[in-house]
C-alpha cells in the first residue's frame, strides 16, 4: 500500500507529536473526550477487534472542533480582537463559530449555497456571520482572503493549518490511550487534516500501526496523489460525503500524508450508505456520510482485518435530514 514517495520526511514538519500533545493540553476540559465504542456484532462480521472513536459525540458534532479551538486559542490577543474568517461546507464552519463564541473571537464563515442547511443554521446559531457563495462560479479561498485583507481577519483554513492538524491529531491520541496498540487505524479523508494529524499521533504512540485514509470514490484526489507522489485534484466531486468534497490535499497536509500514512482506500456512495445505516441500526449512533467513510472501508471488506486490532475514526454526525430523506 505504501506510496512510492511515502516516508520522505518533510525538511521541517509543519506538525509534530509535540504539537499534538500541546493541543491536547489546550483542549483539556473544553473538548469532549469522546468514547471509543466496541461491538461484538462488528467484531464477528470483520473477524477483528474494532474500536470506533466517536467524534459524532464531539462538541458541535464533529472532530473539527478540536482543530478550530486549538487554532483560535493560539492567536495573539490583538488578532483575537480583530476576528477570524474560515471557509467550509459545514463542520469546520460550525467548529470555528463555536470556538469563536467560547473565546470571544468574531467569526466570519464563507459557505457554499448548497451546504446542508442544518450546518449553515448551526454556524449562525453559534454567532458567526455567514457569507454565501456559489461553488460553481466563485472561489471560497479568494473570498476569504479578500475579507481578511479588508477587515484584518486571520484566515483559519479547514485543514491546511498546523494548529488545525495538531488539534485533529488528538483524536488518535485519545483512541490509542484507551484501546492500546493498534494494527490498523482507518481515518476519513477530505483535505487530509484529520488523516495527517491522526497518523502522526498513531505512529508515535503505536509503532507498527498501519494508518489508512479513506475517501469517497468520486473524490479520490488524495488516493491518486498518494499513489503518484504528486498532488492531484478533483473539482466539486459528486458524492454524498459533503465533508470530503475538497479539491485536493493541502500544501501542508500532503507531505505529512506521504510520510506518515501507509495506504489509501475508497468507497462508493452506495457502500457508504449501507455502512451508515448499519451503524445506525446495530450501534445506535447517528453518523453523517463523511463520518462513516472509514467504517465503510472496514464493513465493506476493503481491508482484510481478520485477527487484527483496528481503530476506526467516526469523524462526525451532523446530518441534514431533508437531504437524507431524498437519498433514502
Amino acid at each position: 500500500m505504501t506510496s512510492p514517495a511515502a516516508k520522505a520526511q518533510p525538511e521541517t514538519p509543519a506538525a509534530t507529536y509535540a504539537d499534538i500533545a500541546t493541543a491536547a493540553e489546550k483542549l483539556a476540559g473544553v473538548a469532549h473526550r469522546t468514547p471509543a465504542l466496541t461491538s461484538h456484532t462488528v467484531d464477528e462480521r470483520t473477524g477483528a477487534k474494532v474500536w470506533f472513536k466517536c467524534e459524532n459525540f464531539q462538541r458541535m458534532g464533529a472532530f473539527k472542533f478540536r482543530g478550530a479551538y486549538n487554532a483560535l486559542s493560539n492567536l495573539d490577543p490583538g488578532q483575537q480582537s480583530r476576528g477570524v474568517v474560515a471557509y467550509s461546507s459545514g463542520n469546520h464552519a460550525q467548529a470555528v463559530a463555536l470556538a469563536g463564541r467560547l473565546l470571544g473571537v468574531k467569526a466570519v464563515i464563507v459557505m457554499p449555497d448548497d451546504a446542508p442547511s442544518v450546518k449553515r443554521d448551526a454556524a449562525r446559531g453559534y454567532g458567526a456571520e455567514v457569507v454565501i457563495y456559489n461553488r460553481e462560479t466563485q472561489d471560497r479561498e479568494q473570498i476569504a482572503h479578500e475579507l481578511a485583507a479588508r477587515r484584518g481577519l486571520a484566515v483559519i483554513p479547514p485543514f491546511d493549518h498546523p494548529r488545525v492538524i495538531a488539534g485533529a491529531g488528538t483524536v488518535a491520541m485519545e483512541l490509542i490511550e484507551e484501546a492500546g496498540a493498534l494494527d490498523y487505524l482507518l481515518v476519513p479523508c477530505g483535505g487530509g487534516g484529520l488523516l495527517s494529524g491522526c497518523a502522526i499521533a498513531a505512529n508515535h504512540l503505536s509503532p507498527g500501526v498501519k494508518v489508512i485514509g479513506v475517501e469517497p470514490a468520486a473524490g479520490d484526489d488524495v488516493t491518486r496523489s498518494f499513489q503518484t507522489g504528486t498532488l492531484q485534484s478533483v473539482r466539486n466531486p459528486d458524492t454524498i460525503a459533503d465533508g470530503a468534497r475538497t479539491h485536493s490535499a493541502g500544501k501542508i497536509t500532503f507531505p505529512l500524508i506521504l510520510h506518515h500514512v501507509h495506504g489509501m482506500l475508497t468507497v462508493t456512495d452506495d457502500e457508504l450508505l449501507r455502512s451508515m445505516f448499519y451503524l445506525w441500526e446495530r450501534m445506535k449512533f447517528v453518523v453523517e456520510p463523511t463520518g462513516a467513510l472509514a467504517a465503510a472501508a472496514l464493513l465493506e471488506g476493503k481491508l482484510d482485518a481478520r485477527g487484527k486490532r483496528v481503530g476506526v475514526v467516526i469523524s462526525g454526525g451532523n446530518l441534514d435530514l431533508k437531504s437524507l430523506a431524498r437519498l433514502v
